[in-house]
């Protein structure tokens, strides 16, 4: 059995991970803002929900009080946030507002550092402890995006795996980052693999896929560490 801890959990990938990587007996702690849907699962795994916002500095405190003195075997960091009309032909950067800067910098950036950093007493109790921390190919050279502080964010989560490797080496705990393309974020995981596929011709990864990969990640011994795996949708040229 293990103990799982899902940041980002409510929607999208985030529940797709609550509902497709735990087996029955696991527990998964499930951080969101809103509550999610997948408490009401009935399958054998227990949910328990902590209600954080990540753009509050406190919520990693607010997540340490619930957990008390609990083992994690896996803390998965699923949260970035993207600015505004970000993905729209007529975004610009020139006007980006700094607030809102520095806001997706602080979700994106600093939140991890900062929950990560409070939780690894409680991973440190696990004899195969893991950290899987979501990026994004736009986070890789040569991606084509013009999305200056997200792209900046998701360069800094690879940052943030490489130093958090060497902190942890000599507890053995793995750490992961993982650099999605475009996802069928949009299509619930509950939906199926099958209208994920169909409802963008193939052109984005089904979070069914992102699942398989965490469970493989999770089944590995603790003498293995993935470093990082970089997962591009198959029709994006500039992945």
């Amino acid at each position: 059995m293990k103990t799982y801890l899902v940041f980002g959990a409510s929607k999208g990938l985030g529940d797709a991970f609550v509902r497709g990587v735990p087996e029955q007996g696991d527990k998964v702690w499930v951080v969101s803002r809103t509550e999610p849907d997948n408490l009401k699962l009935n399958d054998g795994v227990e949910r328990i929900w902590i209600q954080a916002d990540l753009s509050d500095l406190n919520a990693a405190t607010l997540v340490v009080d619930k957990l008390q003195n609990e083992a994690l075997d896996v803390l998965i960091y699923n949260v970035g946030i993207w600015e505004k009309e970000g993905f729209e032909d007529h975004y610009t950067f020139d006007k980006d507002n700094p607030a809102d800067i520095s806001n997706l910098i602080h979700v994106n950036i600093t939140s991890a550092i900062v929950c990560i950093q409070a939780l690894l007493p409680h991973l440190r109790q696990s004899i195969a402890g893991k950290i899987i921390l979501i990026g994004s190919t736009a986070g890789l050279s040569n991606a084509n995006s013009s999305q200056v502080s997200f792209v900046a964010s998701k360069f800094a989560i690879r940052g943030i795996t490489e130093a958090l490797r060497e902190h942890t080496r000599h507890d053995r705990i793995a750490v992961t980052c993982i650099n999605p393309g475009e996802l069928a974020a949009e299509v619930p995981y509950k939906d199926g693999i099958d209208r994920a596929l169909s409802e963008y011709n193939g052109t984005r990864i089904p979070l069914q896929d992102m699942v398989s990969i965490v469970k493989c990640i999770v089944s590995l011994s603790k003498a293995a560490c993935v470093k990082e795996i970089n997962i591009p949708a198959i029709t994006d040229i500039n992945a």
